[in-house]
């Protein structure tokens, strides 16, 4: 106690200086802080080089002209740009203070384009029209609901999105022309928060769309646009749970090109034939997850996209053959949104890497040749510099091995060396290479060690893998990171009692489960949007995602179930941290609903830790304008000197 006082009394005394002179960075209105210490200017100055690059994502080709729509942050949020010639000038379109996502070209004259936006981050999506011909922005939806989605038929007469407009909760299928607001109508009327459009037959009277139950099992239907009726596609009720993605209609309308893990461990790339339900599959050979596919508009070549080991590959095949054909060889990284051209030639994609923040490229599929579009800043960073992941493989407790991804601090910093160990959401998402944007200061300059785990219960490594934490083997994953705490201690590297652990979501509710139950192992944690108590999550966050996420924790409804979550939860566990902790949350987030921040920092505080806390009035699950994003960063940077170096 004493020592917390004398603590305590030189952050009052340091920033009572601070604030006499001047010299602190002062949150936004926005902006509820408690327990953080005044932030020095000095340190924005220190730090700017990792706070200001910038990334680039393809949103959409211009249908006649080789022209494209991105999205990036030229201010505080990312909005959509248009692209004329690869290298182009980034001209800024929608100027919004919250973010827009999408950008999607109207597909026979490219006289306007469909984005969405929200507002606060609360992801009650609306759709708008852009018209190139005025400028002037369009309302396409009722203001309200939560509208997304998006897929146009051929012809662009018709645009097929999912709205929960009718109750609330329930992803009903709408078809609209965007160019007539009026002609918007409920095509599809279901139950559940899973349900969406995935493509349009060739004739544009049906429909492919998704029920998605969880990422271990989902369903196909056709649906008639005339009169809403729907036909199973992919059966229920069979002694295995079975995924789909993809799902693109072929030329002749007679079969679908899916991803899906029948009879398999990984997603393979198959033809389903609608009419006997037969499924060849076309990726056999591959032993990893296929996660985009694209049909070329001439129907003769399939762009698709496999998971190895984290890294993405493009790879193209040939639809006359069922054979692979060869493919650009692209940087080892990540490919994102891959898209074909009308002239069935240029592909575009986003490729990212450890050195190369997010741009755009398109492929000439002829040729070979790689176009660059977007060559996004870094504000003077040495890329080159920059750490490569190094893929690391250790035992957990029940002899199964766990594999992540190590970054190491560059040589001039000699000894064991502190560890930050940041842990993925979803939960089913898989930590991938890509680049590190702040997260490269504290390798480079405050010389800690990057950890990224993927704990069973992560994609990209086979079904079976993917449901080992489900229910009642939550625990199991804690003890994957318990596991990597051993083998930190096993290096000479590495200092096992400096380790920090972090995540964000799913990953903040790691952050205090791995707080709660290996408190004498770490240092201090950082927990951002994180559940604290499954059974409270699951009451409280908006309904029409409560069930997708019982497929995954269970069922809170459930008494066995409930008193798992309630004895295991990190909010009733919470008297065992002892070590110091920072809680980030959005007030709007309609995922993790910020009572599951309140509740852990006030049970904490009760402990006399110190506890540092952030939110933002208008931001939802995580912060997405770029003001909040580094008051977080300079934030965080303060605890990680002030609890783990020392």
């Amino acid at each position: 106690m004493r020592k917390l006082a004398r603590v305590l009394a030189v952050v009052v005394l340091a920033a009572a200086s601070l604030l006499a002179q001047g010299d602190v960075i002062m949150p936004g209105d926005n902006l509820v802080v408690e327990g953080v210490p005044p932030i020095p200017k000095t340190l924005a100055d220190t730090v700017g080089r990792y706070t200001d690059y910038r990334a680039a994502f393809f949103q959409s080709w211009h249908p006649t002209r080789r022209e494209m729509l991105i999205s990036t942050r030229f201010g505080d949020t990312n909005q959509v740009h248009q692209v004329t010639m690869p290298g182009g000038a980034r001209t800024q379109l929608t100027f919004f203070s919250d973010r827009v996502t999408g950008g999607s070209f109207q597909p026979k004259t490219g006289a306007y384009f469909v984005f969405n936006k929200d507002v606060g981050g609360g992801e009650w999506f609306q759709k708008f029209r852009y018209d190139f011909s005025t400028g002037a922005v369009t309302l396409l939806t009722d203001g309200k609901s939560r509208n997304t989605g998006g897929v146009w038929s051929k012809s662009g007469q018709g645009y097929a999105y999912q709205s929960t407009r009718r109750t609330g909760r329930d992803n009903d299928v709408w078809v609209m022309n965007p160019a007539d607001p009026k002609t918007d109508r409920l095509v599809l009327q279901v139950q559940g928060g899973g349900w969406g459009a995935a493509d349009w037959s060739p004739d544009e009277k049906k429909l492919v769309v998704f029920e998605y139950i969880s990422i271990n099992e989902s369903y196909l239907w056709l649906v008639d646009v005339a009169t809403g009726e729907k036909t199973l596609v992919t059966p229920k009720g069979g002694p295995e749970k079975i995924s789909y993605g993809g799902a693109v209609f072929s030329k002749d309308g007679k079969g679908l090109y899916v991803t899906t893990d029948k009879d398999s461990e990984f997603r393979r790339l198959a033809y389903l034939d609608l009419a006997t339900g037969k499924h060849t599959y076309l990726t056999s050979h591959i032993n990893w997850d296929v996660e985009e596919v694209e049909l070329s508009p001439d129907s003769k070549t399939i762009a698709f996209v496999t998971n190895e080991d984290g890294l993405g590959v493009l790879r193209l095949l040939d639809t006359a053959t069922g054979k692979e054909k060869p493919a650009p060889r692209l940087p080892a990284g990540r490919v994102l949104g891959v898209e074909w051209h009308e002239n069935s030639r240029d592909l575009a994609l986003t490729m990212v890497s450890a050195r190369s923040t997010a741009d755009v490229f398109s492929v000439d599929v002829t040729t070979g040749q790689v176009d660059r579009w977007t060559q996004s800043e870094t504000a003077g960073l040495n890329l080159e510099s920059l750490a490569e992941p190094e893929l690391i493989r250790w035992k957990s407790f029940d002899g199964r091995t766990i594999s992540g991804f190590l970054y190491k601090p560059p040589a001039r910093f000699a000894g064991k060396r502190p560890v930050i160990v940041s842990i993925h959401g979803g939960p089913e998402s898989q930590f991938r290479p890509g680049f590190l944007g702040r997260w490269n200061y504290f390798l480079n300059e405050l010389g800690a060690a990057l950890i990224f785990p993927n704990v069973r219960g992560s994609s990209g490594y086979g079904k079976t893998f993917l449901q080992l934490d489900n229910g009642f083997q939550r625990e199991d994953s804690y003890k994957d990171i318990n596991a990597l705490f051993d083998w930190i201690a096993a290096r000479a590297d590495l200092d096992k009692d400096r380790v920090m652990v972090t995540g964000g979501s799913y990953g903040g509710f790691m952050t205090l489960a791995v707080a709660t139950n290996y408190n004498d192992r770490i240092r201090c944690s950082l927990d951002v949007v994180g559940i604290s108590n499954l059974a409270t999550f699951l009451e409280n966050t908006e309904s029409y995602r409560r069930d997708l996420r019982r497929a995954e924790y269970g069922d809170e409804r459930d008494p066995q179930m409930r008193a798992f979550m309630e004895r295991t939860a990190p909010a009733n566990n919470a008297a065992k941290i002892t070590k110091p902790l920072f809680v980030v949350q959005g007030m709007n987030d309609p995922r993790v609903p910020r009572t599951e921040s309140e509740q852990m920092v006030a049970t904490v505080r009760q402990n006399r830790t110190p506890v540092w806390y952030l939110m933002a009035r208008d931001e939802g699950h995580g912060f997405a304008k770029k003001k909040n994003q580094d008051f977080q960063f300079y934030s965080m940077v303060l605890f990680v000197q002030e609890y783990l170096l020392k």
